[in-house]
């Protein structure tokens, strides 16, 4: 009888990816979550794998050979109690993901403040045009593919999360995957939930940098200061820097204001250009760090270029949800001032004069404790008009963040009241942006129905 794994917390994008390539990898595979929910409950079960809706510990009746237990669950938890009295054998997602599923392959991991999720996408894209049928585990769903993990050959691209590992284990994820080729697009302050600083988080990227053979190749952002401290601790492995600075081994140049139209050089000789449906520096950064990637892969870099000249995105990073009356509405994946500032100068070189209006929901851990509330209104610089859903869990000022806007800004305490407020301001040739790395009580979706009706 195959070895039976019980995943509690299934339903995540990561721990739903694990169960996938744990059950086509042959395992048996059970899970619960809070709420087991499409589209990943609906994708799971497709699979032959059993969902338990809550963490009854009857549930573990039948003596799991393992159970995997998801960071989002902590002591408390009547199912991991139960998994601790019992002593029943438990491990973490990422340790046994890197200790089963991804020994014996070739792990190319993604890791950074962001672009983790966009960079991963455009990485598995240009291995899979190429012809090279990567696996992959990433956080969001590559269009290229409609699916966020996938069984392969001998390559795997992984995003390698900073976040903790689980309640037993505060390592970050990243440590237990073994990559030999790592991208590491930037660093900043973030997870103020687990992370007390960021030189907590630069130790980790320093473990991460520690397990990468002196073989491997390190694709550093040659522009990032943060990320170089972590390699003056110490780099073991082949290092090529990436930028839009010609001294960087690996350098993308912007052919137009939006960033449609990119130029690549590896050690100053052009090695392609491209246009593409993506916009932004940031995103042509992503596209040079995968591009590197794929090379020290044993991609020829004129073919990966092609490749990202058919780059699709990712659901929920800038993604187009509709246009009515010459009105485009974006659904957008924000956790962070930094990506909030970055997307919306990538839309702003893009559209030009036209207004933007942003519906901004702060979701993050870090972004609901304050922690970077005085760079929230700088980060919107770029919008004409902006709309902050608040709510109680919110104890700093929004006034006050968002006084750099000059009146711009508007606060908020119901989903309703603000797409309405949006829908009254809205006019053809606006550019409507909704941004929360949350649910957001379905506002893109409901604000496009609403234009269109």
């Amino acid at each position: 009888m195959n070895q039976h794994l019980h995943i509690l917390g299934i339903c995540g994008t990561f721990m739903g990816g694990v169960a996938l390539l744990a059950r086509r990898a042959g395992f048996r595979v059970t899970g619960s979550d809070e709420n087991t929910y499409p589209p990943m409950s609906t994708l799971l079960e497709a699979e032959g794998i059993e969902l338990t809706e809550g963490y009854d510990p009857a549930q573990l009746d039948s003596n799991p050979d393992l159970v995997i237990i998801g960071n989002a669950l902590s002591r408390g938890n009547p199912a991991v109690e139960a998994v601790l009295d019992r002593g029943l054998n438990y491990t973490s997602g990422p340790r046994w993901l890197g200790e089963n599923y991804l020994r014996g392959k070739t792990v190319l991991a993604v890791a950074g403040t962001h672009g983790k999720t966009t960079t991963s996408s455009m990485l598995a894209w240009i291995l899979e045009a190429c012809g090279r049928k990567p696996g992959f585990l990433i956080g969001g769903l590559p269009r290229n593919f409609d699916v966020s993990a996938r069984d392969g050959e001998d390559l795997f691209v992984v995003e390698a999360d900073e976040y903790d590992t689980a309640f037993f284990d505060k390592r970050a994820k990243f440590v237990h995957y073994r990559p030999r080729i790592t991208v590491l697009n930037n660093l900043e302050y973030d997870h103020a939930d687990i992370y007390p600083d960021l030189d907590a988080i630069k130790t980790q990227f320093h473990h991460l940098i520690r397990t990468i053979p002196g073989t491997g190749t390190i694709l550093c952002n040659g522009a990032d200061s943060h990320l170089e401290s972590v390699l003056r601790r110490g780099c073991w492995s082949q290092l090529e820097r990436f930028s839009t600075d010609p001294e960087s081994e690996w350098q993308v140049k912007l052919l137009d204001p939006g960033g449609t139209r990119l130029a690549f050089y590896f050690q100053g000789e052009s090695v392609g250009e491209l246009s593409w449906g993506q916009c932004g520096e940031h995103n042509a950064l992503n596209a040079c760090a995968a591009l590197g990637a794929a090379v020290a892969a044993g991609i020829a870099p004129a073919q990966a270029v092609a490749a990202l000249g058919d780059f699709r995105g990712v659901k929920r990073r800038l993604e187009t949800v509709g246009t009515f009356d010459d009105i485009h509405v974006y659904d957008d994946f924000a956790h962070h001032p930094t990506a909030i500032r970055m997307t919306l100068a990538g839309l702003r070189r893009r559209v030009g004069n036209a207004r933007i209006l942003v519906g901004l929901e702060p979701r993050s851990n870090t972004m609901r404790a304050g922690v970077h509330a005085d760079l929230l209104g700088p980060s919107l610089i770029a919008a004409d008009r902006v709309w902050l859903m608040t709510g109680d869990d919110i104890d700093w000022d929004p006034q006050v963040a968002l006084a750099p806007l000059e009146g711009r800004g508007r606060v908020v305490t119901r989903t309703d009241e603000l797409l309405q407020q949006m829908l009254d301001e809205a006019r053809p040739g606006d550019h409507i942006v909704f941004m929360s790395n949350g649910g957001f009580e379905a506002a893109p979706r409901r604000f496009t129905e609403q234009l269109g009706a």
